[in-house]
């Protein structure tokens, strides 16, 4: 097995754990109660950890997450050049669309 993510925001690593389900990946949550650990260990040592059970899978993963990191970051527009945040599809100063990541 081999670890592909970990956060201290345990909604996040459970995001990743759900993006790589959907993509056929199967997966371990580790760390899922190791909050009450806080303060005897290091404060990493008890985040939320996604393993992967194969570890084969592992490169696909990594692309999976990256893909996904991608579609959650800010676009620049082609045609105007703002500057556009995640959430939107259209470029709100001259509206051409967002352009595909495929």
């Amino acid at each position: 097995m081999k670890l592909i993510y970990s956060h201290e925001n345990r909604l996040l690593v459970e995001l990743a754990k759900s993006r790589l389900e959907v993509a056929g990946i199967k997966t371990r949550f580790k760390n899922e109660f190791a909050q009450g650990g806080s303060g005897e260990l290091a404060p990493n040592q008890v985040w939320p950890e996604l393993w992967l059970e194969r570890d084969r899978d592992f490169d696909r993963a990594r692309q999976v997450l990256a893909d996904a990191e991608a579609e959650q970051s800010n676009w620049l527009c082609s045609s105007c050049g703002e500057d556009n945040g995640a959430a939107f599809d259209y470029c709100w100063q001259c509206g051409k669309p967002r352009p595909s990541t495929d």
